[in-house]
């Protein structure tokens, strides 16, 4: 099994080359190559386009900022930035045609948010893909005048030496464009995170209403109907038929304890009161006395965590044993949880025949979904034989809702965690 987190002092044997270094043109010569007069047409097209990009935001700047006293200021401010991401765009175009820079785009800002229309105006306000555009189109004007004459001219006077001298000016605009017009990638990869876990956390809300209105219609809302149409009957039959009546209410008596027994059941299954009441070592321990296999349950905790965090590592440990109870085969399991530098440490071992893998579709992946979408990790080793380990780690959050630790400590926390415990 590959090991998801790198031991302390592994060697790095490779690095990944960044994507837009691949990029790069031939080396320059004296003969004229089509990659010199792509680089001449972007130098002498610098004027024309800096030009249109120095006043438009030199205008957006002074416009906005001088209304910035009115109520439409920052509006109008905001838009301009937006309008920026849109001269950011058409640089990004002619650096990869001419240049052969291949710049990702910048993700798009997330409108339509809770917060409506002043949350949708501050982040455009704080912008950073637009604040570097406006300051890329404002240190581009003298660059442009600058590059327009030096090649201008040098098509007459230098043109032995003309494909050096362009190159240089064009590595120049390489590194410009690179820079300031490139996008965040901690940014961007937080906000692709953010998308997919907002993802993950709607389609797991939608399932779970799913199912709790599956369980409501089929298990308790047809006991209840099973109870009133029984009560009815006996309704009928009390003067006729006491003793079939009696019998009736027995009957119904019973259909009452069952619907009470699965409204339970399903009350369990949303948020149990027990682990409410007295945190996980109560609840972990109640959900283990219902595994057909003995389960030996450890909670190392001072303090209890958030109640978010609190019930997922409850539920993800109930996932666990349920899947223990039906594919493992196992002889014994154990459960332990405790708090490492800032995180949720959950551990959950057993003796059975191994396999298990987040494809395997025993809701691995669904419990890794969920994980993910708090910041959290979850990892299976687990090989052909056995025994199986599964690691859940959580941010930990104390009552109060406040982050504790740092989360770039997961790989060490993870690591302790594929040592503690097992067996």
């Amino acid at each position: 099994m590959t090991e998801p987190f790198p031991s302390p002092g592994t060697p790095v044997t490779a690095v990944a080359e960044p994507a837009d270094r691949g990029d790069r043109p031939p080396p320059a010569r004296f003969a004229y190559d089509v990659h010199t007069w792509k680089e001449v047409a972007h130098l002498l097209a610098n004027l024309p386009a800096s030009l249109v990009g120095f006043v438009y935001t030199v205008t957006m700047l002074s416009t906005g900022a001088g209304l910035t006293v009115t109520v439409i200021g920052f509006p109008l401010l905001a838009l301009g930035l937006m309008g920026s991401r849109l001269l950011g765009r058409m640089e990004r175009a002619r650096a990869r045609k001419l240049l052969g820079v291949r710049v990702e785009e910048p993700s798009r800002l997330p409108w339509g948010g809770t917060g409506g229309f002043w949350q949708s105006l501050w982040m455009a306000l704080r912008d950073p893909v637009g604040w570097r555009t406006v300051l890329y189109a404002l240190i581009r004007l003298p660059w442009g005048v600058l590059t327009f004459t030096v090649t201008l001219t040098g098509l007459f006077v230098l043109w032995p030496v003309l494909p050096f001298v362009v190159r240089g000016l064009a590595n120049a605009d390489r590194a410009m464009v690179r820079g300031l017009l490139s996008p965040s990638d901690e940014l961007e990869r937080r906000i692709a995170e953010l998308e997919s876990d907002r993802g993950v956390v709607v389609d797991t809300a939608a399932a779970d209403l799913r199912r709790i209105e599956r369980d409501l219609h089929d298990g308790a809302q047809a006991r209840l109907v099973n109870l009133a149409m029984g009560l009815g009957l006996a309704k009928e039959k009390l003067l006729e038929d006491p003793d079939a009546a009696a019998s009736m209410v027995e009957e119904a008596h019973g259909e009452v304890k069952l619907a009470l027994q699965e409204l339970r059941d399903l009350a369990r299954g949303i948020h149990p009161a027990v682990l409410t009441d007295r945190g996980l070592d109560a609840a972990l321990s109640s959900v283990a006395s219902r595994c057909t296999v003995p389960v030996r349950v450890t909670v190392d905790l001072d303090e209890r965590p958030a109640a978010a965090i609190e019930g997922i590592a409850y539920f993800t440990v109930s996932e666990l044993l349920q899947n223990i109870s039906k594919h493992s085969r196992a002889r014994s399991a154990s459960v332990e949880v405790w708090r490492s530098e800032g995180r949720l440490l959950v551990q959950v071992w057993d003796d059975g025949r191994g396999g298990a893998n987040l494809g395997g579709g025993t809701g691995m992946r669904g419990l890794a979904d969920r994980m993910g979408a708090v910041d959290g990790l979850f990892v299976v080793d687990s090989p052909e034989g056995g025994p199986t380990t599964v690691t859940a780690e959580l941010p930990w959050r104390d009552r109060s809702g406040a982050l504790a630790g740092d989360a770039g400590r997961a790989g060490r926390t993870a690591e302790k965690a594929s040592v503690r415990g097992r067996g």
